[in-house]
Formats: C-alpha cells, structure tokens, sequence
C-alpha cells in the first residue's frame, strides 16, 4: 500500500504537475502574443466596475480574453444577464467553467476562441482587459459587429475613441473606460 501511495505521489508531482505547468505556459505565451496575457483584476474592481455597467437582467454580457472567468460570473451571479467568456487558453476555460459550475451559474458559456473570430452581434455589454495594440486591431470589428454596445476596457483606452467616451473610473494601476458604441453608428 505505502509502494502505491508513493508511486503516486511520484507520477503526480514529478510528472503530471510539470507538464501542466509547461502546458499552462506555452498557452500564456501564445495569449500574450495574440491579445494580452492573463492578469486577473480583483474583486472589488470588478463589482465597482459592473456596478457602473448598470447591466440589465437578460442582457447579453461577453468578456473577451475572459481568463478564469471572473467578470462574466460575477456579471452573470450579481446582475441575471447571459454570459459568454471567451479565451484561447484551455486551462483557463476548464477552470472557468468548472468555478462557474461550482457556483451554479447557468446562463454562462466559455468559448475557446480567437476573439477575432468571435461574433460579436449578439452583445449588449463588450468587457476588454486587453493590450492597447490589440484593441486599435479589435476597433474595426466592434464598431462593425455591434449594434448598440456598451463596450469597457479595463487598464487601457481604445485610441480613436475619445468622443464616445462616456465615464473614466480613474485609479493609479489600471483605469476603466466606458464607451457607448451606439453612437458610433449614428455618424
């Protein structure tokens, strides 16, 4: 019994542990390259965040390189809208999905996609943590895709957008910005 208990404890620390440490890091490093890399924003932003989204039970919620997932749960468990995260690394969408399982969430989704791939005409609330340079290449579709859009991106403002620029939540590390894509469209 002690032969198989420390067998296991063999095959589990020095082989399965290390190989999804190494799985989790080339994910990283490919989801820095393609859009930014994971940096999960704390609790209380996030409700402070959502809180001004003023977001409406039903309405169709997306975070886009959505890491563990804890915007959109939080939007989907504090405020009843349908969620969607989407992210390219795989370890971040099972433990999203299983944290949002674990809480009972029902109208959520994760999606393992390129969100430039993603189809954005459904969304009510756009939600980006995402580098400046991804969001100057994300700027076009938005503004295709989406109908009437409150689009947020937390840490960086979207160059360009200036004058649809609704609120700035001003903090020393990472400001929020608030932008209202209808307007965009009546131009």
């Amino acid at each position: 019994m002690l032969i198989v208990l420390l067998y296991t404890v063999v095959v589990l620390f020095g082989l399965v542990i290390p190989c999804l440490i190494i799985l989790y890091a080339v994910f990283e490093i490919r989801s820095g390259f393609l859009g930014a890399p994971y940096v999960p924003t704390t609790s209380a932003f996030v409700n402070e965040i959502l809180k001004k989204a003023a977001l409406k039970k039903g309405n169709f919620f997306m975070e886009l390189g959505s890491g563990d997932g804890r915007v959109v749960r939080a939007a989907v468990k504090n405020y009843g809208v349908r969620g969607m995260g989407v992210e390219l690394n795989p370890l971040l969408i099972i433990y999203a999905s299983l944290l949002a399982r674990l809480q009972g969430l029902r109208e959520i989704k994760f999606k393992r996609e390129n969100f430039f791939d993603t189809d954005l005409k459904k969304c009510d609330t756009l939600f980006l943590f995402l580098l400046p340079k991804t969001l100057i290449k994300l700027r076009p579709k938005i503004e295709k895709e989406c109908k009437r859009c409150l689009v947020i991106s937390h840490g960086f403002k979207i160059d360009g957008w200036d004058k649809y620029l609704m609120e700035k939540q001003n903090r020393k590390l990472f400001p929020t910005y608030f932008y209202e894509i209808a307007s965009l469209r009546s131009q």
